[in-house]
């Protein structure tokens, strides 16, 4: 019925841009089985390595026992379990905030949020590596999308000075998932308080990691514990904390607003409320084990220094995400291929998803990764970047 799509995706595939799916058939790891063949996995946001953990195993199986597999309906119909009412409860305490809001996913989330709070009237602020659930959310909002360079925020100050929006709200990743660098939170905050404007902090990649007990990159040193109302900050459920969804942390009027217009919220059916139950423990855990956390910072400061030597350097990242900048798309394919074939997994990024020019291996590490693990990986990129 539409033969320009199979032209579409040749012409994507000869670019070297067409994506595939691979399937994995064993637990989240960073040993992993794709197709019969065992790897070394570099690719995975399961940064705490909980994603098979048996203590959460065992609370998902207790929670299907207790509530089933199925929420049935939404959240405003009969969806919303006593397992999401106590999570949220817990999310908001934990993050320091008087209440929360759980989603399905990130994306729903950020869609929810942004949609719900600005429209035709209002201006968005967005720093131009936000991730794309962002970015989107913008164009659905229907509000003035202004965009800045990364992380420059004088040029932010200057057009927030300049807008005349009924609202105004600021959007930006707390850490850059392909980049790895940290917004400088704080001068966000003052910014926004100035000039009366929201901030949407989507902490994906930074929430379990990041700051006192895991609580996130509000939590870094640099940052206050008392949070500003001027913050609706955003967190995923399936990267640190090895499990599913998001949820928004806010001020209760926020939290009500998003209730009763995020249409990603109001429109679908609730996740299955095991998970809620599984994510309880798991909140535990990233509070408590701070070992994972300190095994975290061993391996980035061991990759760090195992690289040291090589042509192809590493973007300024204290985070799990460690981009190896190679330059070329074929260059960055080509050695992503390479390692795959030495047993090693990690993903080569490249235009559109960054600037030409710019691709790079994004490397991810996880707690689980052992210090044999991280020296077979720079052992093999200090051999390909000689041999380049």
């Amino acid at each position: 019925m539409f033969p320009d799509l199979a032209d579409q995706l040749r012409a994507r595939e000869q670019k070297g841009l067409r994506r595939f799916r691979q399937i994995v058939e064993s637990p989240q790891a960073s040993h992993i089985t794709i197709d019969g063949h065992d790897y070394l996995a570099f690719s995975s946001n399961d940064y705490l390595g909980l994603a098979n953990h048996p203590d959460l195993i065992h609370a998902a199986c207790e929670g299907a026992q207790h509530y089933g597999v199925g929420a049935g309906a939404s959240h405003l119909i009969n969806g919303h379990s006593v397992a999401h009412h106590i999570l949220e409860e817990t999310l908001a305490q934990f993050t320091g905030f008087p209440r929360a809001l759980l989603f399905s996913t990130g994306y729903m989330a950020n869609i929810g949020v942004v949609t719900a709070l600005v429209g035709r009237e209002d201006a968005i602020f967005a720093d131009k590596l936000n991730h794309a659930s962002l970015n989107d959310a913008a164009l659905l909002s229907r509000a003035k999308f202004i965009r800045y360079s990364h992380l420059d925020l004088a040029t932010l100050e200057q057009r927030l000075a300049d807008s005349n929006s009924r609202r105004k709200l600021v959007i930006s990743d707390a850490v850059f998932s392909m980049e790895g660098d940290i917004a400088p939170i704080k001068q966000l905050i003052a910014l926004c308080e100035k000039y009366h404007a929201l901030l949407l902090l989507d902490d994906a990649h930074g929430f379990g990691v990041l700051g006192q007990q895991g609580r996130g990159s509000l939590f870094l040193p640099d940052n206050t514990s008392v949070h500003s109302p001027n913050i609706v900050y955003m967190a995923t459920l399936g990267k640190a904390a090895g499990v599913f969804g998001a949820f928004v942390a806010a001020q209760a009027d926020v939290v009500e607003t998003l209730i009763q217009s995020a249409r990603s919220y109001i429109y679908t059916t609730a996740a299955p409320p095991l998970l809620s139950h599984a994510l309880l423990t798991s909140l535990k855990l990233i509070e408590l084990d701070e070992w994972r956390r300190d095994a975290l910072l061993q391996n980035i400061a061991q990759l760090k220094n195992d690289l040291l030597s090589s042509s192809w350097k590493l973007l300024p990242s204290s985070t799990p995400i460690q981009p190896l900048l190679i330059g070329e798309s074929h260059e960055a394919v080509r050695v992503s291929q390479t390692l795959r074939e030495r047993g090693i997994l990690v993903p080569a990024i490249r235009p559109p998803t960054v600037p030409q020019g710019k691709a790079r291996l994004r490397i991810s590490l996880s707690t689980t990764h052992q210090p044999h693990d991280i020296l077979r990986l720079t052992q093999a990129l200090n051999e390909l970047a000689l041999d380049s």
